[in-house]
């Protein structure tokens, strides 16, 4: 009797002891496991995402930026089930005022944070009215083939049917995925993954507005897993010249839209103000009315850098009239105007030569 109760006790310890050690191997995995998620930083700026609004049926005449990134975190707690998230509130701005002090700070910041072997991706709210122009300038200033990913909303955070809380969790779900390395800065919203050099806002109130016009999106949320079709053949992020690191300010450089009727007005009044470049937002292939013409060949002849764009949306801008060849104008390739202006900006922070400023509308 005394051994069978021996035996029993014996077997019991090793019962014990067994399931201890199962235990903390268990525990092990799951701090592993909880370890091995990617750390993605989110950079709040504010905007619509980060909207408030009087009742929940109203989806304009809020007030963007009014929740902090906090705020934005907790109201999708899915989002850690992809990474280990982390916020960061850059700024809480509606995004019509967006400057270019605030893009170098957001600039300098991401670079700060991809060089950090702890962070693996980055996810910035924005507000959309500018958002295609942030993205386009991170995409040619961050120097880092991580995953970079903006997100924003066109309904207010306090709206019924929201679009924010979904565009967060995706956005997170792509700056987490190592697929998205390499593509470049990224736009997701309404479920559709663009390339920020190409991508534009194309409806001033519907959730499903950033389009790539004829080129497509880069890539879809397929059931919440990210799916990538095509990339990017002109140049970005890591492989650019350009490193903002060091600057304080942008070179001035503004958009001129030509219309029907139009006049010298605004060219010279750009002249007077001490611009470095214009873009001239031209009828069809960047066609500039004769009267703005001659101003703008007093604009080039004085240095200033003149880039013909175009205001229709699509297509590219090349060289139609000889005029415009001996004039010194450049070919905005088919970047729109307000992307046309970034480039120029970056672009005069390397060189003032011509030739080398038209290779980089066609290389970015």
């Amino acid at each position: 009797m005394d051994e069978e109760k021996g035996g029993i006790f014996v077997k019991s310890k090793v019962t014990v002891i067994l399931m201890t050690m199962a235990m903390m191997v268990l525990g092990i995995q799951c701090a592993f496991a909880a370890s091995a998620k990617p750390n993605v930083k989110i950079l709040a700026t504010g905007g619509t995402i980060a909207g408030s609004a009087a009742s929940a049926t109203a989806t304009t005449g809020y007030k963007a930026g009014a929740l902090g990134i906090d705020v934005l975190i907790n109201a999708v707690p899915e989002v850690k089930n992809y990474a280990n998230v982390t916020g960061e509130q850059i700024c809480s701005i509606d995004s019509k005022d967006m400057t270019n002090d605030i893009w170098l700070k957001l600039s300098k910041r991401c670079n700060e944070l991809l060089s950090r072997s702890d962070v693996n991706g980055i996810v910035i709210t924005h507000g959309t009215d500018t958002l295609e122009e942030t993205a386009y300038f991170l995409n040619l200033t961050v120097k880092s083939d991580k995953p970079v990913v903006i997100t924003g909303a066109m309904r207010p955070a306090t709206a019924i049917s929201a679009d924010g809380p979904m565009n967060l969790l995706n956005a997170v779900r792509v700056a987490s995925n190592p697929k998205a390395a390499g593509h470049g800065v990224l736009v997701v919203l309404n479920d559709q993954i663009n390339g920020a050099r190409d991508v534009t806002k194309t409806n001033t109130t519907s959730v499903d507005t950033f389009k790539t016009p004829e080129l497509g999106a880069l890539g879809y949320m397929n059931d919440g897993v990210p799916e990538f079709y095509r990339d990017s053949t002109r140049v970005h992020t890591a492989k650019t010249e350009f490193n903002v690191m060091n600057l304080s300010e942008l070179p001035y450089v503004k958009v001129i839209y030509g219309t029907a009727n139009d006049d010298a007005l605004f060219v010279d009044a750009a002249i007077k103000a001490g611009v470095k470049g214009i873009i001239y937002a031209g009828t069809g292939n960047g066609s500039v009315h004769k009267n703005a013409e001659a101003a703008l060949a007093k604009a080039a002849a004085a240095g200033i850098v003149v880039v013909r764009s175009s205001r229709v949306g699509t297509g590219s801008v090349i060289p139609a009239e000889q005029s415009y060849i001996d004039e010194h104008f450049i070919d905005g390739d088919s970047l729109n105007p307000q992307k046309a202006r970034i480039l120029l900006q970056l672009a005069l922070t390397k060189t003032h030569d011509l030739k080398e400023i038209q290779n980089m509308f066609h290389k970015y």
